[in-house]
């Protein structure tokens, strides 16, 4: 069970990377467009469609690993208020319900894509199908559910997984 979670932890940096390139090669690209639109007065046309693209690349690339981590940003007022098996048993049917919550607005995605698809929807300069990006944005959410799923059952029915309760 280690080696797989060894893999798994390898696997899940593969997101992040692209993530780190994409949000460098936006930061690039924003260098690029105030330059050439101060100096030269002709700014990139297309930097405002890449960016958008960029946006929904970071986003929805890091959203399985964050999840997965237990990353997301948390207001933990009331911890104190639980013991360990009581936040454990908290954490994992907080992950286990937003998994299943997921699944709906991942399904509905795959729909707009598929609709995207059919009507041959492009962007406006580069002429990128808007299909690929709904399906990146939809399998990410997808996987983010089962990671969510996962994690929860996991807290469930795992004996003390790597010595945590739910909220590292």
């Amino acid at each position: 069970m280690n080696n797989l979670l060894k893999l798994v932890s390898k696997l899940s940096e593969l997101p992040l990377l692209l993530a780190s390139a994409v949000l460098f090669l936006m930061m690039a690209l924003t260098f690029a467009d105030v330059i050439f639109r101060s100096v030269f007065n002709t700014p990139i046309e297309a930097a405002t469609e890449l960016i958008r693209i960029a946006m929904a690349i970071i986003v929805f690339s890091a959203l399985p690993v964050i999840s997965g981590r237990n990353e997301h940003i948390s207001v933990d007022l009331l911890d104190n208020l639980f013991s360990s098996y009581w936040d454990r048993l908290r954490s994992a049917a907080m992950a286990i319900a937003c998994g299943l919550m997921l699944l709906w607005p991942a399904q509905r995605i795959v729909v707009l894509a598929e609709r995207s698809a059919s009507y041959g929807d492009i962007t406006e300069y580069l002429g990128i199908p808007q299909s690929w990006i709904a399906w990146m944005i939809a399998v990410s959410t997808f996987v983010t559910a089962l990671v969510l799923i996962s994690r929860g059952l996991i807290l469930l029915f795992w004996r003390n997984p790597e010595g945590s309760t739910g909220n590292d």
